[in-house]
């Protein structure tokens, strides 16, 4: 019941505060420039994405090869998704955290919270994996 609640807070909240953003923004630039600045972020976003996705592809594979888990990699694949789909909304606070999930340098800020949250639900049993 709780996730609910945080769920409708984000599905009126985040709106509220691009709009202010875009607000803001276009007072000082104009309508027209801030809609190319946010199509610009996305497009750059998205092309991120793709090129860190190949490179975190290519690293879960040879950790794979040399029979390693790609516990890492599988963490910065989920960064890298999740910074995606923020940057494919338009705003700038969603691009913002967009870019810095799929940025390399800020990616383990991230990390580190998922890690921690992956673990508590391990210890309460709400979260299962399975092997093959």
């Amino acid at each position: 019941m709780i996730r609910n609640k945080w769920l409708w807070a984000a599905l009126f909240a985040v709106p509220a505060v691009e709009l202010f953003g875009f607000i803001y923004v276009a007072s000082y630039l104009g309508a027209p420039k801030t809609l190319l600045i946010m199509l610009a972020t996305s497009v750059i976003g998205l092309l991120m994405m793709r090129f860190e996705g190949k490179k975190v592809l290519q690293d879960s594979r040879t950790h794979m090869q040399e029979g390693r888990v790609p516990g890492r990699t599988m963490l910065d694949g989920l960064c890298i998704f999740f910074g995606g789909l923020l940057l494919i909304l338009p705003g700038f606070v969603t691009d913002l955290i967009g870019f810095t999930l799929v940025f390399p340098l800020t990616r383990p800020l991230y990390r580190v919270f998922l890690l921690k949250w992956i673990e508590k639900k391990m210890k309460n049993g709400t979260f299962t994996f399975y092997r093959r």
